[in-house]
């Protein structure tokens, strides 16, 4: 670890551990709001009564720590001979240890204890002694043991019964012949921006804490993940509060603590917590398969930008789910979704915007046959669509060749900024093009164009224009005309960068 990395201090969303990326199940039914409560006189009652449900979720890992060029990490800077430079020497093991074994000194190859410290809450107690721990899963990731204390102090040895690291859940096992605490789930969408939580966890370790606050805002999202759908609260969650408990005044678990932005690593206010009504869905696959086992399209998507809208004739604005990708053979595929379709509903829920499909889908049974409203040609059209299960590694279609002109021939797109010519053994060595690249490919995009400005740059590939394939410049030229003529202020074009991936951008069909 550098010296800079250690003295950073970037405002950043931080987590317990390793953060990873989390996929969140849509919640099931529609809830009723809930009636506004007036603010507790105290909330000693309520804290008494929960308490005991939440638990202290330590691990140990053993790590495996390799020689390195100069003996270890870089040790940071400081004017020689100055109380620092001894402190920094002894601190990141330069120097031996008396009676130290050979092999297992400072900078050298050797096994050592890594520990991490979270929070969990008990959700149910089996007649047999068995209970279940919902923690999160970056508390415990690569964890060789795990340990869980109640708040009696006492210490029960943990076994993972199954975590899904999409939604950064994980589910533990303890065996004990006492009866424990444990709390109910509650329903997370009745949770309105200005209700009273309560947040109880082990921040920093220090044991069970409480805290109160307020729900901030619903429905976050702090690009973790294609599912963020966060709560924001303002009780105070620090290190060590991940996978704790927030709780709303009837005693029910409405979120589970995930995550805070700070700039210090402590509490300024703004902690996000995993809804209830996703987790719960999570929690209970986990329990019954030990994974979870998701609805999936096998599509790509993006979002659906008001200039975008207007490009493909879609009223109302920007809305819906754009796709800009399908997987070969996947539910999609086989429903014939097609690239450029607009997804406005699927399973008679709206999409109205690109994080709503992957949790509708997802939570979403699979082999159920389900309807899929699109946009396509300036029209709606529904399909039917068997949901599929996600699979664990997803595979990307291969793009098939398509007619190509040899030409090479350079051609100006009026009013994008761009120049494009058909794909040559030239320009596919001069770009580095793939063998069986097909479409048209951008020879030069004019600094401050509209295609510069939309991050477009020269090797991008044109291969779709008006949701049409396109080969040869004409073609090109001939959409974009034909949508000019149709008064359409833009035209869709599916470009294919230079870094790889696919994306629907919008550019000016007008010539001015």
């Amino acid at each position: 670890m550098t010296a800079a990395k250690l003295c950073r201090r970037a405002a950043a969303v931080l987590l317990a551990a390793t953060p990873l990326a989390f996929a969140t199940p849509a919640p099931p039914a529609a809830a009723q709001p809930a009636l506004s409560r007036s603010a507790p006189e105290s909330f000693a009652d309520l804290a008494a009564r929960l308490v005991g449900a939440v638990v202290n979720v330590s691990t140990t890992q053993n790590v495996q720590t390799a020689q390195r060029e100069r003996q270890g990490p870089d040790i940071p800077q400081a004017p020689p001979g100055s109380p620092f430079e001894e402190f920094f020497r002894d601190f990141f093991g330069q120097r031996p240890q008396p009676g130290q074994p050979p092999g297992q000194g400072p900078g050298q190859r050797g096994p050592r204890r890594a520990q991490s410290l979270g929070s969990g809450f008990i959700i149910q107690q089996d007649a047999n002694g068995a209970a279940y721990v919902v923690t999160n899963n970056h508390v415990i990731d690569g964890a060789d043991e795990i340990t869980v204390r109640l708040s009696d102090n006492t210490q029960l040895r943990a076994t993972l019964a199954g975590k899904d690291q999409r939604t950064d859940l994980a589910l533990l096992r303890v065996q004990t012949e006492k009866r424990l605490t444990t709390v109910p789930w509650g329903n997370s969408d009745t949770a309105r921006v200005g209700d009273w939580v309560l947040a109880i966890g082990n921040p920093f370790g220090l044991g069970g804490s409480v805290t109160a606050g307020i729900v901030s805002a619903r429905g976050r999202d702090i690009n973790q993940g294609p599912y963020d759908d966060f709560i924001q609260t303002d009780a105070a969650i620090n290190r060590g509060n991940s996978g704790g408990p927030l709780f709303n005044m009837a005693g029910e678990v409405v979120g589970i603590n995930t995550a805070i932005y700070s700039p210090s690593g402590g509490s300024i206010g703004i902690g996000f917590a995993i809804p209830s009504n996703l987790a719960q869905h999570v929690v209970q696959q986990l329990r019954e398969h030990g994974r979870t086992r998701r609805g999936w399209l096998g599509v790509r998507i993006q979002g659906v930008t008001d200039e975008i809208a207007e490009s493909v004739g879609l009223h109302g604005g920007g809305r819906g789910a754009l796709i800009a990708g399908i997987n070969e053979g996947g539910p999609a595929d086989k429903g014939r979704l097609q690239n450029g379709d607009i997804v406005l509903r699927f399973d008679g829920t709206d999409i109205r915007e690109m994080r709503n499909l992957p949790r509708v889908v997802a939570d979403t049974a699979i082999g159920k046959q389900v309807p899929v409203l699109v946009w396509r040609d300036g029209a709606e059209r529904t399909l039917q669509v068997t949901v599929g299960e996600l699979p664990e590694d997803q595979q990307q279609a291969a793009a098939t060749p398509g007619p190509q002109d040899r030409g090479g021939r350079v051609v100006d797109v009026p009013g994008t900024g761009m120049k494009v010519a058909a794909i040559s053994q030239e320009l596919r060595e001069r770009f580095s093009l793939r063998e069986d690249q097909r479409g048209v490919v951008i020879t030069d995009v004019a600094q401050g164009s509209p295609a510069a400005d939309r991050g477009i740059r020269a090797g991008d590939v044109i291969v779709e224009v008006s949701q049409e394939s396109v080969a040869t410049p004409a073609e090109v030229l001939e959409r974009v005309e034909r949508a000019r003529a149709a008064n359409r202020r833009n035209v869709l074009m599916l470009i294919e960068s230079t870094q790889g991936g696919l994306r629907w951008v919008p550019l000016p069909a007008a010539k001015g």
